[in-house]
């Protein structure tokens, strides 16, 4: 029997030039490379979005959500990305194999298609998969000459439902591009588009700011059920943060790309009075740092960090103040000590409950539709590399933590 029609954000990651890398390789190591891949890809994806189908050198996935967060969705395609970048570079490195399965791992590459529709949930074959239009256009929209048009082998492609839904107005200002075509059956989709290489690029560049153990002031963690993405969203969400955090009656965020990253603005609203957050670092899900600004005279920028461990199926989110370096300043935010610990620490705690009943929602939805299973990855890989050797695939839904040396 059909399900009623539920909204979903469907993305589909496709690891491009994979029928033309088979050609003359031999078959087991391919096919195991593959395994590794798709492991890493999938497991970035999660828990954001599940697993709805493996289609050969594609993973299918979806959320159910009527509206989505663009910072959400596309820091999650981008570092979807990154890792994908990452795995191919530590497998070659970790790799003493000279066959050519193993010599021509760096001409794959990734896209990524989102698109934004109805679907239901139905049994077919007797495995429960999803359907309906918008699960068609996802698949036709991978069918594109994206890389021939605007010359980008490695992409994210938005469809025009996708990109309403996250309630993007001008989609070029945010850093995308337009791409149109028209599909048998379908008719014409508009699409916007990614550049995943140049955002690749951009992140091995960026500088990192991020407070150590050894330069803090001050320092409280506190861990929560759930996956780091989820905590994430809670802590940097300007929707779900006035919910915990003490005192703040709003968030007023500004952002000239449309998503929260480094040099959004954010307005902390303390009734009227407002503490002012610029955005210096910002590495999904593992962690950001922000310069802070009280509205008290005398009292310096604090550069403060969050950041997000995995701890088996927990996250413990480390709060880091970082020590001024002039005496009188330190002077300063230590007698502020007082007024802002218990402040920090009645959020945390307010915040746990919150965490955990969003985590028991998404599991009980989750248990509606049950995610295939990942194909095993053995690994040929005699050396080891970075991240260890060339087998060891992060498990899926697993963040990794922040990884400074890219």
């Amino acid at each position: 029997m059909l399900q009623a029609p539920e909204a979903a954000c469907l993305v589909i990651a496709d690891i491009s030039g994979y029928t033309t890398y088979l050609v003359g390789t031999e078959l087991d190591h391919a096919q195991d490379i593959l395994a590794d891949l798709i492991g890493t890809v999938v497991g970035a994806l999660r828990p954001t979005f599940r697993l709805a189908k493996l289609e050969g050198d594609a993973a299918f996935a979806y959320a159910l959500t009527e509206t989505v967060d663009a910072s959400i969705l596309q820091d999650t395609v981008e570092r979807t990305y990154f890792a994908f970048r990452r795995r191919l570079r530590d497998i070659a490195r970790a790799s003493s194999c000279e066959c050519n399965a193993c010599i021509r791992i760096p001409s794959l590459d990734l896209k990524v298609v989102a698109h934004h529709g109805p679907v239901v949930r139905q049994r077919i074959a007797g495995r429960d998969e999803l359907a309906g239009p918008a699960v068609i256009v996802a698949h036709r929209l991978l069918k594109n000459d994206v890389p021939a048009v605007l010359g980008l082998p490695a992409y994210a492609l938005y469809s025009d439902d996708v990109v309403a839904a996250m309630a993007i107005e001008d989609p070029t200002s945010a850093g995308l591009r337009e791409y149109r075509a028209t599909y048998e059956g379908v008719g014409e989709v508009g699409g916007w588009v990614r550049d995943l290489e140049a955002a690749w690029q951009a992140e091995l560049a960026r500088s990192r700011v991020i407070v150590e153990p050894e330069s803090a002031l001050w320092s409280m963690a506190s861990t929560y059920d759930g996956p780091p993405s989820i905590a994430w969203e809670w802590v940097t969400s300007p929707v779900r943060r006035p919910r915990w955090q003490q005192d703040v009656t709003a968030i007023e965020e500004a952002s000239t790309s449309g998503r929260r990253g480094v040099g959004t603005t954010n307005h902390c609203m303390h009734g009227k009075d407002a503490i002012v957050e610029e955005v210096l670092d910002w590495q999904p899900f593992d962690y950001l740092t922000v310069r802070s600004r009280m509205p008290m005279p005398g009292v310096p920028p604090m550069v403060i960090s969050y950041l997000f461990e995995p701890v088996d199926d927990r996250t413990r989110v480390t709060f880091r103040l970082q020590r001024p370096r002039s005496a009188k300043d330190r002077a300063v935010l230590e007698q502020l000590g007082p007024m802002l610990e218990p402040a920090v620490r009645a959020g945390a705690s307010a915040l746990e409950p919150l965490i955990a009943a969003d985590v028991a929602a998404r599991r009980a939805a989750a248990g509606m539709l049950a995610e295939p299973e990942l194909p095993p990855a053995v690994g040929r890989g005699s050396r080891s590399g970075p991240d260890g050797p060339a087998s060891a695939v992060r498990p899926p839904g697993v963040d990794a933590g922040p990884d400074r040396s890219s």
